[in-house]
This record gives structure tokens, C-alpha cells and sequence, in this order.
């Protein structure tokens, strides 16, 4: 990978493996969204910036070298080698991964963050991409801090303390449901310090997955995500009812399995890729509307 800075963009040569619409649009985040000319913006951390790629180059608009190595190295997982992590989840000839691999292999697991993790997904239970998309951007909205960037102006996810401030009533302006008692009470208990994400961080990945299956409205599919998506878990693998079908329609011959035993099988299969061979699945699957 080079990275140089030119006219106030970074610019991203001999970078494999990054595909804008695979990662931005394999469920893993709900803040990007493409643009009429293929670019995406979106914000993290506070910060927005817009992405675009052209030939083998990887645009980060209106950023400094100060602001990509501090952001958005990390959050983009710039410094993995998925070549290196394609090659063994293929190894075994494994048919269904070589093709769910081969469709994808531009996605990249991005590191969010955590506090925005947990409340995106519990408002992400039983609903779809564009509703979620919709209400974490009222959200921000509300509640968010606003900054300019190139001429518009967006929001940064607010923190627990802001939300904790909120009563029901306020909080309904972001149209919730019965999802707004999930976030508001996790706020809560955050922001006086009964979770702990510090502390959450810091344990082996069995043991934080029970802590936040201990927070009010986070099962066992959203606290995998959690697991994967804001805390870098690669061996978490997220079960809901589409990658239920999927593994099922995939190596099950579609006959109906609990989630235990999908998980089981994810686990003994995938080992600590279980969360990259979730992605490549989903994203493949989802494209091809396999299992559907």
C-alpha cells in the first residue's frame, strides 16, 4: 500500500481487496451512502469524508494526512491482509466460500465504534437496511453535533450523556418504535458508567459477549454484531433469519437448523475467520438472492 497527499486528498495506490459497494453495502454499517458518480460519504468518529475510487487508486476527499492516519487507517482496516485471509477460507475447496469470496472480495470489516455499534444494532432488530439507515440518521440529526464538510453540513452520533438527557417523548422524533426503551435505558446505564465499554473492551470475547447480552434489548444476533463490528471479534458470527436461510440453503440442503447448530458449525468451519466468511456470505447471497 502507498499513500500519498495531493490537493487535500489522500491517495491510496496498490491496495487490493477494496471495493466500495461491498463495503459499504454488505449491512456492516448504515452511515455511507453512495453518491450519483460511485463515490460514498459518510461519518465516523466525529469526522465525514468521501471515498472514491478510480482505477487503482483510492480517493479520501478534503482529508488530511493527519486526520486518515488517525481515522480512517484504522476504520477502513487499511493495514489487513485480506488476500492473505481469502486464501485460507478457501483452502479447504470449500465450493460455496470460493464463489461467496470471488463475488465479494472487495469488502473490507471496517472498525467502528463502539457506542455507536451497540445502538445502531439494537435499533437494527427486527428491521431493514434502509428504515435503520433512516432512523440513525434522525439520530444524528436531533441530537448529533453539527460540522461542515466540503459545503454541507453533517452530524456526529451523540454520545450516551447527550441521549441519557432525553425522555421518551424527545426521543421518539427519530421514529424508533419500540426500540427507543433499548436506547434510551443503554444511554443511561452508559453514561453513569454501569456499562462500562472500557471494560467490555478489554475482556476475552466469550466473556463480552455476555456482558452485552446483559444490556436491556441486546440479544444473541446483536451481540455478535456488536462483537464484530465494534469491538474487531473476526471470529464472531452473526445469525438472523437471512444468514439462518443462507447457511441453510447453502450446506444444510435447505433443510431447517436451530441457530445453535448453525453457529456450532460456523465455529468448527470458519474458526477465527467466522466473521469474514459471515460477510462474504451475506453479501453474496443478498446480491444473488440465495435463501430467498
Amino acid at each position: 500500500m502507498k499513500i500519498s497527499e495531493k490537493n487535500n486528498d489522500i491517495i491510496i495506490t496498490d491496495q487490493p481487496d477494496f471495493e466500495l459497494s461491498h463495503i459499504f453495502d454488505c449491512g456492516q454499517c448504515f452511515r455511507f451512502n453512495a453518491g450519483c458518480d460511485g463515490s460514498y460519504t459518510g461519518t465516523a468518529f466525529g469526522h465525514t469524508v468521501r471515498i472514491s475510487k478510480r482505477g487503482n487508486e483510492i480517493i479520501l476527499h478534503s482529508v488530511t494526512y493527519s486526520e486518515f492516519d488517525s481515522v480512517w487507517r484504522r476504520f477502513l482496516d487499511l493495514d489487513r491482509d485480506y488476500g492473505k485471509i481469502k486464501a485460507e477460507l478457501t483452502s479447504s475447496g470449500d465450493p460455496v466460500m470460493i464463489d461467496a469470496v470471488k463475488y465479494g472480495g472487495g469488502i473490507r470489516i471496517l472498525n467502528q465504534d463502539l457506542w455507536e455499534t451497540m445502538i445502531s444494532f439494537i435499533i437494527s432488530a427486527s428491521n431493514n437496511i434502509p428504515r435503520i439507515k433512516k432512523i440513525i440518521e434522525q439520530l444524528c440529526r436531533s441530537f448529533g453535533e453539527a460540522h461542515i464538510y466540503e459545503g454541507k453540513t453533517y452530524y456526529s452520533f451523540p454520545s450516551p450523556q447527550r441521549i441519557a438527557e432525553l425522555s421518551l417523548e424527545d426521543l421518539s422524533v427519530i421514529r424508533a418504535g419500540f426500540r427507543d426503551k433499548y436506547i434510551l435505558q443503554c444511554a443511561r446505564d452508559t453514561a453513569s458508567g454501569k456499562i462500562d465499554l472500557v471494560r467490555i473492551k478489554s475482556l476475552p470475547t466469550p466473556a463480552a459477549k455476555k456482558e452485552l447480552m446483559s444490556i436491556y434489548g441486546i440479544g444473541n444476533k446483536v451481540s455478535d454484531c456488536i462483537l464484530l463490528f465494534g469491538l474487531s471479534r473476526r471470529d464472531a458470527f452473526p445469525v438472523d433469519v437471512w444468514i439462518k436461510r443462507i447457511m441453510e440453503y447453502c450446506y444444510f440442503n435447505g433443510r431447517p437448523q436451530s441457530i445453535k447448530t448453525i453457529s456450532d458449525f460456523a465455529e468448527s468451519k470458519f474458526g477465527a475467520l467466522g466473521g469474514m466468511a459471515q460477510q462474504y456470505l451475506f453479501f453474496y447471497a443478498r446480491e444473488r438472492k440465495i435463501g430467498i
